[in-house]
C-alpha cells in the first residue's frame, strides 16, 4: 500500500473486521529458512512447500524487503508474472500443490522499530508478534498458518552464538570468518513465532525431566557479567515447568528449552516456540541490582511465557480478534502460579490494583474495547490491559463457578481437542462447556462487549424473620458503537458477618431455581435478581465481591463504619484491603472524615504485621493520583486531587506516628529465611521510613541515609533514596550521586535512577529535560524511555502541564522511529476530556495538531480514538 497524503483517511480504510474472516488460500506444510547476516545487508532465503485450500490466488505479505528472485517450481518469475506493493506480493495461478522459492534483502541494522529481524547492540534479534515476520520475508503471516520450520543462520564467528526455534540439527563452517547453524522445528507453529538470535552470549546452563521422562536441557543467554543475575529466572523456569505440569497436566514437548535477555525489545518478553527472547528487565533479577517487585515480576513473566507453550503455542489464535484468548487464559495461569510464591491474598491485590489503575479507566474512555474487538486498524494498538487483565479476569470467573475439578476436566477437554490448532474464544468456551459438565455459552458475552458492568446492589433486613435480603441489578454505559449490550453472568463470591461479635453467619439463601449461593458464590445471570437469606439473628454487615470475583464497579451503600468493620474482621485479606480502598475513596472524593479509616488501621494492623507483614503494607496503600482521577469523568483539576491526598498521607502520619517509629525499628527483614517474608518486612520499612518523613524530622532522614548506606538490597536502596529525594533532605544529592556512580553500567538499576527523579512530586520541566539529555538516556532504549516517561506520568499535576509537551513530542518523534512505543506512551493522555477547563480545550488543540504531523497506523489510530470523544 503507498502511504495516503491524510494518514488519517488511511488509516480509516484499512480497518480489519472479525467478521470478514477468511480462510487462508494456501497452507504450508513446510519453511525451510536460509538467513545470512552481513554487517551491512541480510540475505533471507526461503523455500514454502504449500497446499491450496480454497480457490483464490496466493497472497504473501510483506514489508521493507527487496525482492530478488522469486521461483513457483522452480521456475523463475518475471516481474510481470506477480503484483508487488509494499505490503503484499500476489501471486496468480498457482498450481494446488507447488514450491515458492523466494530470495529477499533486508536491513536489520537499521531497523528502530524493534520489529521482524533487527539489530540490538551487538545482537540480532527478533519480534514477530503480531506482523513482524513480513519484515523477514514473504510469507501469509497470519496465525492460522501453521507449518513445520527449519532454519539455516549463518554469520561472521565474530557472533559466535545462532540460535533458531526447535532442536540443533547441525554446525559447521563456511569459510575462516563465517559459520552457520541449522534448528528444526518438528512442531507447527504459525510465523509468529518464529525467532533467531546471533550475537555474542553467556549461557546459564541446567536441566528438568518432565514427568513423561524427557530430559529438557535449559538455557538462558545473557551478556557474560548478566548471567549471575539469571538464577532466579531459572529456579522459575523449573517451578513452572512442574506447576504446569501438576496443575494443568502439561508437560513441555522438546529437548532444549531457551531464553535470551535483550536490552532494547517493545515488549516484556516473547513465548517463541522453544526460544523465548526476553526483554532484560523480565529476566535478570538479584536483591543487589533489581527490587523486590522485579523479581516477582521476573518470576510470573517466565512462568507466562513458559506457559504460553500450551495456551498460546500448541494451540493458537486463528486469528488476531482471538489475542485475548491466548493472552487472558495465560495471564490467569499466572497469576494462579503467582499465588504460591507470596501470600494468596497479596497476590490477588496486586492483579486487581494493575486492573483498577489501568484496565478500568482504558473500559472508562475513548480507548474502550471488548476484550475480544471487532475491527482494528493496527493490531499492535490491541496489546491492551483489557486485552490482557480483563481477558484473565473472564476466565477466574468461569474457573471460580466450576471449581478446580470441574475447571481441570474442562481444560483437559481444551487440550484434547485443539492441540496443534488454531482456535476462537467459541472453542474455548466449547470445550470448558463439554468438559465440565456446565454450560458457559453465556461468558461469550464478556468477550463481546465492552466497558466495566455497574453492579448496584441494595439490602433489607427483616428482624421479625430473621431474614437478610439482596437485590442485585447490574447495568452498562451506553456504547453508541455497541447498542445492543445484553446482562452479563456475574459471580459475586459473598460472605455475612456479625456486627455484634465479628464472626461470619452459615449462608442460607432461599432454595430458588437460579438464585442459590454455592460455596458462597451467587451467580447474578439476569439484569436484575433477588435472593434472601434465613437465620440471620441480627442485622449482618455483608461483604461482597470476595476476592473480587467479578470486573465490575460495586455500587453498595456501605456506611463508613460498616467498611471500618470490614477493615478489621474481614478473614479475606484482599476484602480488608478493598474495604480500605473504598473508604479511601470516599474521603479522598467525596470529603468523608478520615477518623473511621484511621481508627480501624490502628486496630487492625498491628496483628497483621505480626502475620502477614507484606499484607499488612498493602493495607497502608493509599489510591494514587491518577487512579483517582480515572474515577473522575469531568471537571478533573489535578492539584485538588493532590492537595487532598497529600492533606491524607500528612494526617494518618501524624495519627500513628509512634507506630510508624516503633515498627520501623523493629523490623530486620535479613532475620528472614523467606523471601515473601523478607520482602514483606522491606516493604513495611520503606513505607514506615516514607511516613515518618511527613512529619519533617530530621532524624528520618539520617535513618534513610543509614538505610541507603548499609543495605545490599535494591528495595531497601530505593526506599531510602526515595524519601531522601522526594523530601529534598540535605542528604539527597550525595545519594543520588552515589547510586549513579554504583550502578550506571546496570541499566535495569539506572532505569529505577531516571525514574525516582522523574516522578519526584516537585519535579519541573526543567528535571525532565536533565533527564532526558542526559548521556544515559537513550530514545532507541524503551526501557529508558519508560522509566522517565512512566515516572512523570506518576504525577499527574506535572503530566497535564508540561508532560502534555513531553508525550506528544515523543509521539511525534517515534511515529517513525517506533510507533508502537509511540503510540502507547500517547495513551497517558487518553483523559484530557475529563480535565477541567481551560486545560480540557488546550490539551485537544494539542492532540489535534499532532493529527496532522503523524503517519503511522498505530498512532493515527490510537489519535482517532482519542479524538473520538
Amino acid at each position: 500500500m503507498n502511504i495516503a497524503a491524510n494518514p488519517a483517511v488511511e488509516a480509516a480504510d484499512q480497518t480489519v473486521y472479525l467478521k470478514d474472516y477468511k480462510k487462508p488460500t494456501f497452507l504450508v506444510d513446510s519453511v525451510h529458512l536460509d538467513i545470512q547476516v552481513f554487517q551491512d545487508h541480510t540475505i533471507v532465503d526461503s523455500i514454502l512447500n504449500v497446499k491450496r485450500q480454497t480457490e483464490g490466488d496466493f497472497v504473501l505479505l510483506g514489508r521493507d524487503l527487496e525482492l530478488k528472485e522469486i521461483k513457483v517450481n522452480d521456475v523463475v518469475l518475471t516481474s510481470d508474472q506477480y503484483q508487488l506493493d509494499t505490503e503484499q506480493l500476489t501471486l496468480t495461478n498457482v498450481p494446488d500443490i507447488a514450491v515458492i522459492t523466494t530470495r529477499v534483502i533486508i536491513h536489520p541494522e537499521k531497523n528502530t522499530m524493534l520489529e521482524g529481524l533487527y539489530q540490538a547492540g551487538n545482537l540480532f534479534v527478533t519480534q514477530n508478534e503480531p506482523e513482524g515476520f513480513r519484515k523477514i520475508t514473504f510469507y501469509p503471516d497470519r496465525p492460522d498458518v501453521l507449518s513445520v520450520f527449519t532454519t539455516r543462520v549463518e554469520a561472521d564467528k565474530k557472533y559466535p552464538v545462532l540460535l533458531a526455534n526447535g532442536n540443533l540439527l547441525e554446525t559447521g563452517e563456511v569459510n575462516a570468518s563465517r559459520h552457520y547453524a541449522i534448528w528444526e522445528d518438528p512442531t507447527k507453529k504459525p510465523s509468529y513465532l518464529f525467532a533467531c538470535v546471533i550475537g555474542d552470549l553467556a549461557v546459564l546452563k541446567d536441566r528438568y525431566v518432565t514427568s513423561e521422562g524427557r530430559d529438557v536441557a535449559l538455557e538462558i543467554y545473557a551478556i557474560e557479567k548478566d548471567i549471575p543475575k539469571c538464577k532466579i529466572a531459572m529456579e522459575a523456569l523449573k517451578h513452572s515447568m512442574r506447576w504446569d505440569e501438576e496443575h494443568y497436566g502439561r508437560p513441555y514437548d522438546l529437548d532444549n528449552y531457551m531464553i535470551v535477555a535483550v536490552s532494547q525489545f517493545n515488549m516484556g518478553a516473547m513465548e517463541n516456540k522453544g526460544l523465548n527472547i526476553f526483554n532484560t528487565s523480565c529476566v535478570l533479577a538479584d536483591e543487589e541490582y533489581t527490587t523486590d517487585a522485579a523479581i516477582m515480576r521476573v518470576q510470573s513473566v517466565i512462568a507466562h511465557e513458559y506457559f504460553h507453550n500450551w495456551t498460546g503455542n500448541r494451540i493458537t489464535c486463528r486469528d488476531w480478534f482471538q489475542l485475548c484468548l491466548k493472552e487472558g487464559l495465560t495471564v490467569f495461569r499466572d497469576q494462579s502460579f503467582s499465588e504460591d510464591l507470596q501470600s494468596a491474598a497479596v497476590q490477588r491485590i496486586d492483579d486487581v490494583s494493575i486492573l483498577k489503575s489501568h484496565q478500568f479507566p482504558e473500559d472508562a474512555g475513548p480507548l474502550s474495547h471488548p476484550p475480544r474487538p471487532d475491527h482494528f486498524v493496527e493490531i499492535n494498538n490491541f496489546y491492551t490491559a483489557t486485552v490482557y487483565e480483563k481477558g484473565a479476569e473472564i476466565n477466574r470467573m468461569m474457573a471460580t463457578l466450576l471449581g478446580k475439578e470441574k475447571y481441570r476436566q474442562g481444560t483437559d477437554e481444551y487440550f484434547k481437542r485443539h492441540d496443534g490448532q488454531a482456535v476462537t474464544v467459541e472453542d474455548w468456551i466449547s470445550a470448558l462447556s463439554a468438559g465440565s459438565g456446565v454450560d458457559l455459552s453465556a461468558f461469550l458475552r464478556w468477550y463481546n462487549q465492552p466497558g466495566t458492568p455497574k453492579l448496584q446492589v441494595t439490602h433489607k433486613y427483616d428482624a421479625v424473620n430473621q431474614s437478610y435480603t439482596l437485590v442485585f441489578k447490574q447495568s452498562l454505559r451506553k456504547n453508541d458503537k455497541y447498542p445492543e449490550l445484553k446482562p452479563l453472568p456475574i459471580p459475586v463470591a459473598l460472605a455475612l458477618f456479625n456486627k455484634d461479635s465479628g464472626e461470619q453467619f452459615t449462608l442460607d439463601a432461599d432454595d430458588l431455581v437460579e438464585n442459590q449461593v454455592k460455596d458462597g458464590v451467587y451467580l447474578l445471570n439476569s439484569e436484575e435478581a433477588t435472593v434472601t437469606f434465613k437465620n440471620i439473628t441480627t442485622e449482618p454487615v455483608v461483604s461482597l465481591l470476595r476476592n473480587f470475583s467479578a470486573p465490575v464497579n460495586l455500587d453498595f451503600d456501605y456506611t463508613d463504619d460498616a467498611l471500618a468493620f470490614l477493615i478489621e474482621h474481614e478473614t479475606n485479606g484482599f476484602n480488608q484491603w478493598q474495604a480500605t480502598q473504598t473508604l479511601l475513596e470516599r474521603i479522598l472524593l467525596e470529603d468523608h472524615v478520615a477518623q473511621p479509616y484511621i481508627d480501624a488501621l490502628k486496630n487492625t494492623l498491628p496483628n497483621i504485621v505480626k502475620k502477614d507483614p507484606l499484607l499488612a503494607s498493602r493495607l497502608l496503600d493509599v489510591p494514587s493520583e491518577g487512579y483517582l482521577a480515572s474515577r473522575i469523568d469531568e471537571n478533573y483539576k489535578p492539584d485538588v486531587i493532590q492537595e487532598k491526598r497529600n492533606a491524607l498521607l500528612n494526617a494518618f502520619a501524624k495519627a500513628l506516628s509512634s507506630f510508624f517509629k516503633e515498627t520501623y525499628l523493629s523490623l530486620d527483614p535479613k532475620l528472614q529465611s523467606e523471601f515473601s517474608q523478607a520482602m514483606g518486612e522491606r516493604a513495611l520499612k520503606n513505607i514506615m521510613l516514607s511516613y515518618m518523613a511527613r512529619q519533617g524530622d530530621e532524624a528520618v532522614f539520617e535513618l534513610a541515609k543509614q538505610q541507603f548506606d548499609t543495605t545490599s538490597n535494591m528495595s531497601e536502596r530505593l526506599g531510602a533514596l526515595k524519601v531522601l529525594v522526594w523530601n529534598d533532605a540535605p542528604q539527597a544529592k550525595e545519594a543520588l550521586e552515589k547510586f549513579y556512580t554504583r550502578f550506571k553500567d546496570e541499566p535495569l538499576a539506572l532505569d529505577q535512577w531516571f525514574m525516582l527523579q522523574a516522578a519526584h512530586p516537585n519535579a519541573t520541566q526543567e528535571t525532565i529535560q536533565y533527564l532526558t539529555s542526559h548521556p544515559d538516556y537513550d530514545l532507541g532504549t524503551p526501557n529508558r524511555i519508560r522509566a522517565v516517561s512512566g515516572g512523570l506520568n506518576n504525577n499527574p499535576v506535572n503530566a497535564w502541564s508540561y508532560g502534555v509537551a513531553h508525550f506528544i513530542e515523543l509521539a511525534q518523534y517515534l511515529d517513525e522511529k517506533n510507533p508502537i512505543v509511540g503510540s502507547r506512551l500517547l495513551q497517558v493522555l487518553s483523559r484530557w476530556y475529563t480535565l477541567a477547563e481551560p486545560k480540557r480545550t488546550e490539551v485537544k488543540e494539542e492532540l489535534t495538531k499532532l493529527k496532522e504531523t503523524v503517519k503511522s497506523k498505530n498512532v493515527v489510530e490510537t489519535l482517532n480514538s482519542m479524538l473520538s470523544v
